[in-house]
């Protein structure tokens, strides 16, 4: 076996891919075929080729992959070098289903069509046009009925707003037990995915790290498959995250682990543009869904606990070309730089990593921004820390803040404002006013007038909440003595995950409730002193689970005028669920239950009506859409999209 430390001098040889074939051939073919999409023996290792990087491929060829039966291979330097050149040769970042075959078809409509036949089963059809897009069909006798949705979900959370509801109805209380899979898809290679599926005009977009998938919406069946080299950063980026698109026209936008973006023509997955958000270099990832507003996509960024200064950054659809960033941490001598007093602001943190909202009349984009860095010691950032644990209100032509609201000032327990900014137009105190809710992972629920930022209400969202004993009128929290991270460790609730996090609330505007999945529990926060180094975690201090405290997942309904618990549901697991919630017309909140069952509960009594048992730890929220007309409720389980429709009667 070829120690690791060889690697490197192996890809400064001269390469020679078709000697390498021949090492190929003698080697591998026999279990993964001739051109590696499998043989008798192994499986297809075309994705793995592309999701790799060289030193991975030389280490699994020289080391093997023990207890799935590939055996290692002491290859000499040449050798090695000339069977990566050759394995290079297969990477192809764009893949249909078979070779399209092209054929011409009569149409219910009595129109003939032609075109290329991507895909087809007994009773469905997926056609590329001569224009290059794609059109869905189900047969009919001998013609075909073109089908599509009738109701989108064209974003991460649905809409702009980001309430997480739909007004369909077609499932509703009176046939919830009749709710079923309709079809499944599997993502290969990858982690637990945490994305929200995107359907638009019919086609379902679908995405893990650095590989997206477009799939007919009424049978899952791929319709194109893409996939970019994944470079296996630190930090979140490196589990393999990647929570959605963006569609804009003919284009799909998807971000990248090293921070790029990239455009892909939305019928055929051919890529258009590619732009980097910011330079790994500088610890930048990008885990989350963009954007689309207009003529612009916009995209935020991860790595602050690596350091790096969170910003978010908007592109021209068309070109890729950057128009405006905006930076969520001044520089020194900047307006708000007063706030940072010590060493740290030059790896601050406060990154954008998670999908913002938008107000289309008041031309305004609401971000949340993450925590300052270090995570649990503030002694070297005396002050706010801005614009860290806030939601900031830009000008969506030109990037500038109109106003923030910050949720943690001087936040030393990680607790991020990457929760869900959800606009609500509703009655507030007998007039019609523009809201913005969060349910902070610091344990309160916060409303906000997102017209000017103006603070209106913060009640508790947990029981277990010591750090603060209220929000004060002026916004900011009133905290409770030695609730912070010492030496020794501190009992402080939350706990480090928070009372909530990324995943998704939702708000039904008839019932006027405020469905969030919350987290009862508590952590040990530990603080210790540490410099910033280039790639390193920046975290200074750690949490572990406080032992007298037993995590539970507990799914509240507010009212979202007075903060109070309209109604709430406790779960039984280990409080790891990390699944969201969608609101429906009909009455309905779909919910990630904590002992891993997606359930339906009553809307207005959170009475339990319909589970199914998916028996994975939920890293995704649902949504909805409807296609030929029928309801569809869609969700990641696993690497797998299950989606649900009503059975026979």
């Amino acid at each position: 076996m070829i120690a690791l430390v060889c690697i490197i001098p192996f890809l400064a040889l001269a390469q020679d891919a078709k000697v390498g074939k021949t090492e190929y051939l003698e080697l591998c073919s026999a279990c993964h075929g001739d051109d590696a999409n499998g043989g008798e023996l192994g499986p297809g290792i075309l994705k793995r080729i592309v999701a790799h990087s060289d030193q991975e491929l030389i280490s699994i060829v020289s080391g093997g992959i023990g207890g799935r039966g590939m055996p290692p291979f002491a290859l000499e330097a040449k050798p090695m070098s000339d069977l990566l050149a050759f394995l290079r040769t297969l990477r192809v970042p764009v893949r249909s289903l078979g070779d399209p075959v092209r054929i011409k078809i009569e149409t219910t409509a009595g129109k003939m069509v032609e075109g290329l036949a991507l895909s087809q089963g007994i009773q469905d059809l997926i056609l590329r046009t001569s224009d290059d897009r794609v059109e869905l069909y189900r047969r009919a006798g001998a013609k075909y009925r073109q089908v599509t949705s009738q109701s989108d979900w064209p974003t991460y959370d649905g809409n702009y707003s980001g309430n997480r509801h739909t007004e369909l109805t077609q499932i509703d209380k009176t046939n919830i037990s009749r709710l079923a899979p309709k079809w499944i898809y599997s993502l290969p290679d990858t982690s637990p995915l945490e994305v929200t599926p995107v359907v638009v005009d019919g086609i379902m977009y679908v995405t893990s790290a650095n590989q997206a998938s477009a799939l007919d919406a009424g049978t899952g069946r791929e319709i194109w498959h893409y996939e970019h080299a994944r470079l296996r950063l630190n930090g979140k980026v490196s589990t393999g995250v990647n929570r959605g698109v963006a569609v804009a026209g003919k284009t799909v936008f998807m971000v990248t682990d090293h921070a790029h973006i990239v455009a892909l023509n939305r019928f055929t997955g051919r890529p258009l543009w590619e732009s980097e958000l910011g330079p790994k270099s500088s610890g930048y990832g990008s885990t989350s869904a963009p954007l689309a507003v207009g003529n612009l996509v916009i995209a935020g960024v991860s790595g602050g606990e690596n350091g790096a200064r969170g910003f978010l950054a908007a592109f021209d659809i068309n070109t890729g070309n950057e128009v405006w960033r905006f930076w969520t941490v001044p520089k020194p001598g900047e307006p708000g730089s007063e706030t940072w007093k010590g060493n740290t602001i030059d790896h601050p943190g406060a990154d954008t990593w998670l999908t913002g909202t938008y107000d289309p009349q008041l031309e305004t984009l609401y971000w949340p921004t993450g925590n300052p860095g270090s995570d649990h010691n503030g002694d070297e950032r005396v002050g706010d820390n801005l614009y860290s644990c806030s939601v900031v209100a830009l000008d969506i032509k030109t990037g500038k803040m109109k106003w923030y609201y910050q949720f943690t000032p001087h936040d030393v327990w990680d607790w991020d404002a990457q929760e869900p900014p959800v606009l609500v137009d509703a009655t507030w105190e007998g007039k019609p006013r523009k809201l913005l809710l969060q349910a902070n992972r610091n344990g309160f629920l916060y409303v906000l007038d997102r017209t000017n930022g103006k603070f209106l209400q913060a009640t508790p969202l947990v029981q277990k909440l010591t750090w603060a004993s209220k929000i004060g009128s002026d916004g900011r929290p009133v905290m409770n003595p030695d609730q912070v991270p010492s030496d020794k460790g501190t009992r402080i609730c939350p706990s480090v995950i928070g009372a909530t996090n990324w995943w998704s609330a939702s708000y039904n505007p008839a019932t006027g409730l405020y469905y969030v999945q919350t987290l009862e529990n508590c952590s040990i926060y530990t603080k210790r002193a540490q410099g910033w180094e280039q790639g390193r975690g920046y975290m200074g201090g750690s949490s572990r689970q406080s032992p007298d405290d037993k995590p539970q997942k507990v799914l509240r309904a507010y009212d979202i005028k007075t903060g109070k618990i309209a109604w709430e549901l406790p779960q039984h697991g280990a409080g790891a669920s990390r699944g969201g919630t969608l609101s429906t017309a009909s009455g309905i909140v779909f919910f990630c239950e904590d002992s891993d069952a997606f359930v339906a509960a009553d809307a207005k009594t959170g009475k339990p009506l319909w589970q199914f048992q998916a028996n994975q730890i939920w890293r995704a929220s649902p949504m909805s859409y409807q296609f030929d007309k029928e309801q569809y409720v869609a969700i990641a389980s696993g690497s797998s999209i299950i989606s649900f429709g009503l059975g026979a009667k």
